[in-house]
């Protein structure tokens, strides 16, 4: 969120004293980092920055920083050469997936173990839980505790009366606390914020929004549906108008997630120069993505290529299949004819390949 004006005070009573069923937001702060600082308490109040493999001259991007780094203007997705610039006595870890997921799976039991919980998961180091109370603030406070005790973790909750209004407190209670944002408090809080302080909404679709007169969420939340609806779409439209009030979904939901697709992506310390290269690279996350989706038991049927041409210049393509397949080569050879379509001689530093498969029987 971008810097923040200073929050009214939350009055208890009014609409919340008749709410029942509440959502909460679990954010685990700055995760993986903690997660690293278990294993290395030593490193505890220094700038820590997770990401790529821990050396800050490869290519590769934050994933976590520490608090302490943050204040150095570190955040996940900087280049590890500008954080170290940013950061100079920052240290710097590898990525560890086994044990974030195995961390991640152990608060995530601890959520669903609530009593009258469902836990909607949004990812790794977050989920929605919705609850029956008439104490939310106890309830939060509770899984704070749980969670602790269970994982030595420290997490914050936002408290809300709808999804976003629980995902946005959350920012406001970090780290280690929690913020309530309902309908009773929504403007109060939100309305002279910028649209891009709601969840979902970047710069682009904020610049987008400001086109048409639109720059605070109270805008937003005044705006009529059908100039939104002409300048974003039916269904965007009418989202940008429901978030602009803090409304929509009032209930998580435990549904298990079913991919539809699986990805494999590599930023490559030297830029691959000649179309025999790219081929090869491609070959070769060809091969990982069908691994991922043999698993699935389910077959390919979109190929989607990502190449980042140096020194930063994106593209994206995607090509159906005739019939679907789980052939490493017939992907790779899909992925490689949508590289050779675009053209492009420059060296490449990134390349991704994703397969989108067929939806399961009985749909998503």
């Amino acid at each position: 969120m971008p810097a923040r004006l200073p929050l009214p005070a939350v009055a208890p009573g009014g609409h919340d004293d008749h709410v029942t069923h509440w959502v909460l937001h679990v954010d685990m702060d700055q995760f993986l980092v903690a997660v690293e600082l278990l294993r290395r308490p030593e490193l505890v109040g220094l700038p820590v920055v997770v990401g790529g493999r821990g050396d800050p001259t490869e290519r590769a991007v934050v994933s976590t920083a520490s608090y302490e780094a943050r204040a150095h203007g570190v955040r996940s997705g900087l280049a590890l050469k500008l954080a170290k610039r940013r950061c100079p006595d920052a240290v710097f870890l590898p990525v560890d997936f086994p044990v974030y997921e195995a961390a991640s799976a152990r608060v995530m039991e601890t959520l669903r173990a609530t009593p009258g919980a469902v836990v909607e998961v949004l990812g790794w180091d977050e989920a929605f839980v919705g609850l029956e109370t008439d104490d939310p603030l106890a309830a939060a406070r509770a899984i704070q505790a749980a969670v602790l005790e269970a994982t030595d973790l420290h997490c914050s909750v936002g408290i809300g009366d709808t999804l976003v209004r629980a995902k946005i407190a959350t920012d406001f209670g970090k780290p280690q606390g929690t913020f309530r944002l309902t309908r009773d408090n929504w403007m109060e809080v939100m309305g002279e914020r910028p649209t891009t302080a709601l969840w979902g909404v970047g710069a682009k679709i904020g610049a987008r929004l400001e086109t048409i007169g639109i720059r605070t969420v109270a805008d937003l939340a005044a705006a009529d549906t059908d100039a939104l609806v002409a300048a974003f779409g039916p269904a965007s439209g009418a989202h940008l108008g429901r978030l602009g009030r803090g409304g929509g979904r009032d209930r998580p939901d435990d549904t298990p997630w079913v991919a539809r697709a699986h990805g494999r992506e590599t930023t490559y310390q030297a830029d691959l120069v000649t179309p025999d290269e790219v081929r090869a690279a491609l070959a070769k996350l060809a091969t990982r993505v069908v691994d991922d989706v043999r698993k699935e038991g389910r077959a390919v049927q979109r190929v989607h290529l990502k190449v980042r041409f140096a020194p930063f210049f994106t593209f994206t393509k995607v090509r159906k299949l005739p019939e679907p397949t789980n052939d490493a080569d017939v992907i790779a050879a899909t992925a490689y004819a949508l590289y050779l379509a675009l053209d492009d001689q420059r060296p490449v530093r990134l390349l991704g390949v994703r397969g989108e498969m067929v939806a399961p029987e009985g749909g998503y």
